[in-house]
């Protein structure tokens, strides 16, 4: 397929693959990484790249050897491109869903710490029903997440986040919800304890995600809220490294049980009394979902039914 764009000093005349290359060279900043994820060679991918630029009379990126920037024209260039791929693609999904196949590839974002349902199996559940789909998997925080939700880069993503702060912008339905346990060392002076209070952990060495994440959000609401200050000493993106931290016996954490679950066995979990509340949402953008993003959709409502979700609830969320 051939997509036109009109220029102001002259037509030029670019192919939709090269649209694609350049939406992924600005999603990962990287063209070693867009040029894995579009299953073609780096050289090739940068060939292709280079021919539109030289086209256009315009540099879409600022390439040096440590990174690789859009530049303004880029930036403006990215808008179109991603509407034009965006109406092929759904062009294609409509022919072929007269036929009641579901195909096309389903960009979904999670975070690291989804309890609500088992992903591996929610794929699964989805690639068996649709075989003609594929899924792209991109993890990262709940909030860049959603900033790639609005921008067109994602169609569906798991996210989680403290009790009153509910994505905008976006369609949420709620998958669960639950307290946030306190995550110390088998050795700990409050390991045996049933439960504790945040007063308890005033003068605790934390670990916890980097400050400014939706993931360290939630704990430093609560504490704030309850005028308790806290060290938080590590800083950490992984909950893996955060509770092997724990395990040491050089922290303490705030994490979702079921994260805490999966701990080595020297990580103790604490129920917290006046812990914080996560609540985990599906989130879509409910303008023009994609035949893969309401197959997708389909398949939550089986996992949460059957998983360990607490159900399901519509709402849309207002602009963001």
């Amino acid at each position: 397929m051939v997509v036109t764009a009109i220029m102001t000093r002259d037509h030029v005349y670019m192919e939709l693959q090269q649209l694609r290359y350049v939406i992924e060279v600005a999603a990962t900043q990287s063209f070693t990484r867009a040029a894995a994820r579009c299953f073609v060679t780096q050289s090739a991918l940068s060939h292709q790249v280079a021919a539109l630029e030289r086209e256009l009379g315009e540099r879409l990126f600022v390439r040096s050897s440590r990174s690789v920037r859009v530049t303004e024209a880029g930036e403006a260039f990215l808008v179109h491109a991603r509407a034009a791929v965006t109406a092929a693609d759904t062009a294609r999904e409509a022919a072929t869903s007269t036929g009641g196949r579901v195909v096309g590839t389903l960009r979904l974002g999670i975070i690291p710490t989804v309890t609500a349902l088992d992903v591996p199996v929610l794929i699964a559940r989805f690639r068996f029903a649709h075989p003609d789909a594929r899924v792209e998997l991109t993890v990262g925080n709940s909030d860049a997440l959603v900033e790639a939700l609005r921008r067109g880069e994602l169609d569906a993503a798991l996210l989680g986040l403290r009790a009153d702060a509910e994505p905008q912008g976006v369609a949420v339905r709620e998958l669960s919800r639950e307290r946030l346990v306190a995550a110390v060392p088998r050795g700990h002076r409050l390991a045996a304890r049933r439960r504790v209070r945040l007063a308890d952990l005033a003068d605790e060495t934390f670990a916890d995600f980097p400050s400014g994440t939706s993931g360290r959000a939630q704990s430093d609401a609560a504490f704030a809220a309850a005028g308790i200050p806290r060290d938080v000493a590590f800083e950490a993106d992984s909950a893996a490294l955060i509770l092997g931290l724990v395990s040491a016996g050089v922290a303490v954490t705030l994490l979702v049980p079921g994260v805490v679950a999966s701990a080595s066995s020297e990580v103790v979990a604490v129920a917290l009394v006046d812990g914080p509340e996560r609540i985990e949402y599906a989130a879509w953008d409910a303008r023009s979902p994609r035949g893969v993003t309401s197959a997708l959709l389909r398949a939550l409502e089986t996992s949460t039914r059957t998983g360990s979700g607490t159900g399901v609830s519509d709402d849309e969320a207002g602009p963001g």
